[in-house]
């Protein structure tokens, strides 16, 4: 899924008609993939992905199950022993927030983190791994308004260049500054 949809971008733009769909399409995702590097995350995720933990190392602290990226929904949680863990099993990390980045026993459980055979890969964890289900409103925004500013640079006389001013080159911005400010709450460093 895209964070915007073309509808939305040619409404912002004032165009109508759908002679420029397909480009306006290829600059949705264009958009979408520099939001998702500008931040390191993404934002929004249409269906459950499985992904791999050490039961030891690293990803355990009395507990603790850490993972690695943003994880905004659970479908299943499997030891590394194959046991299903149950949803009352465990919290979240953070609890009743996403994205989550971890995941805590619960002291009354009888479960610990554990394998049989080797602890690499061992816990498997399938969900919607994103900062959300559907990306917030502030990043559908912010697509559409990058979508739009390089829909705008394709008419531009000068590919990079807007303006010279007492013989310096004032050079176009990769995104705008409105942009860059929304996205910087979401920006991952890690």
């Amino acid at each position: 899924m895209a964070y915007c949809t073309a509808a939305d971008v040619k409404t912002y733009l004032g165009v109508s008609g759908a002679g420029d769909d397909t480009l306006i399409g290829t600059l949705i995702d264009a958009a979408q993939a520099a939001i998702d590097t500008y931040t390191s995350r993404t934002f929004e995720a249409a269906a459950d992905s499985t992904r791999y933990f050490d039961a030891a190392g690293e990803h355990i602290t009395r507990g603790h199950l850490y993972i690695d990226g943003d994880l905004c929904q659970i479908t299943t949680v499997t030891n590394g022993d194959s046991v299903v863990v149950a949803s009352d099993e465990y919290t979240t990390m953070p609890r009743n927030v996403t994205p989550f980045f971890g995941l805590r026993l619960l002291s009354n459980s009888n479960i610990i983190w554990t394998y049989t055979d080797e602890y690499i890969n061992a816990i498997t964890i399938v969900g919607r791994w994103a900062f959300s289900v559907t990306a917030p409103d502030d990043i559908a925004q912010a697509c559409i308004r990058l979508a739009s500013f390089y829909y705008r640079q394709k008419d531009a006389q000068l590919a990079d260049v807007t303006a010279i001013e007492a013989g310096v080159v004032v050079s176009t911005p990769a995104m705008p500054a409105e942009v860059q400010m929304t996205l910087a709450k979401y920006r991952r460093f890690s």
